[in-house]
């Protein structure tokens, strides 16, 4: 299961595999692990991976939205992938699917 975020940088994509549970904790990590990624080098887009993730509360929520709005401003994007039917309600819910899109396996396989 693990409850480690997992960072990885492949050229201007940052990917992070997200943890089962995404709460106050890791939201908090996502947010300052992604500035300090940010600061480092040119990222163009993040890709966050829910392959793992079971629950997400608003502060995952937040996290994601401010992650939005961050790359927006550096003219980059957010996707997400691995979404489940359950993590899919809570993005559309809060409408965030309107605004981050689900990155197709297509994409990955030509990466």
């Amino acid at each position: 299961m693990g409850d480690a975020i997992l960072y990885k940088k492949i050229n201007t994509t940052l990917y992070l595999k997200l943890p089962a549970e995404i709460d106050h904790h890791s939201s908090q990590e996502i947010r300052e692990r992604t500035e300090e990624y940010l600061q480092e080098g040119p990222i163009r887009s993040i890709v966050f991976d829910f392959s793992d993730t079971t629950f997400m509360d608003s502060s995952g929520i937040g996290a994601l939205m401010g992650r939005y709005k961050r790359m927006k401003e550096k003219g980059g994007s957010v996707m997400v992938c691995g979404v489940n039917s359950r993590i899919r309600r809570i993005l559309h819910i809060s409408g965030i699917d309107a605004l981050i899109p689900e990155w197709e396996e297509k994409q990955k396989s030509k990466s």
